[in-house]
């Protein structure tokens, strides 16, 4: 029972530290977003999101991970078993992957409560996908273990991320078609 406890509380934790992820990277784009506009709404709103982050990151994002990984490291200890199957070993270097992704909005975080603005909204959109893309792999993982079809669903994942970067460039030029136009409409 113990067992289940410690799985419950852990995805619990996985789900609210992906909830930071997707959500970090939006107050980025906004951000950013917010340097074109003129001041005082510029500063007013680069403020907000700056607060906005910073409670974000240090009270919701970054204890989730680490508990979630916590109650990982107790469930492996409990069932080291797990650790004997490939598919469990796919599964952690995605987690590490996950942990460079936090690590370089970690970057981009500090960047910005420092008034650098180093990357667009769409390169950050383009960003924030790749946590999507980690989630996919590794719920595909989990669920399918031993099954061959685990590895049909990873290269599934990386195809869907394919697909998810032409989407997000697709977006991106209708935004720029469609401001266009407004600016077209209003000469």
């Amino acid at each position: 029972m113990e067992y289940l406890y410690l799985k419950a509380l852990h995805i619990i934790f996985i789900v609210t530290w992906f909830a930071g992820l997707f959500y970090i990277v939006r107050l980025f784009i906004y951000h950013v977003e917010a340097e074109s506009k003129q001041q005082p709404d510029k500063g007013v709103l680069q403020r907000q999101y700056k607060i906005m982050s910073k409670r974000l990151w240090y009270i919701i994002t970054w204890p989730s991970a680490i508990l979630a990984s916590v109650f990982a490291f107790w469930l492996l200890y409990e069932n080291s078993g797990l650790l004997k199957q490939p598919w469990m070993w796919i599964k952690l270097s995605f987690v590490v992957l996950l942990y460079f992704y936090q690590w370089g909005c970690q970057i981009i975080y500090k960047q910005l409560q420092n008034d650098i603005i180093k990357y667009s909204s769409a390169k950050l959109r383009l960003w924030n996908e790749v946590a999507t893309i980690v989630l996919f792999a590794v719920v595909f993982l989990v669920e399918l273990q031993n099954n061959i079809d685990w590895i049909w669903g990873v290269i599934g994942i990386f195809s869907f991320g394919s697909i998810l970067m032409i989407m997000v460039k697709l977006y991106k030029k209708s935004r720029k078609k469609r401001s266009w136009d407004d600016s077209e409409k209003n000469n």
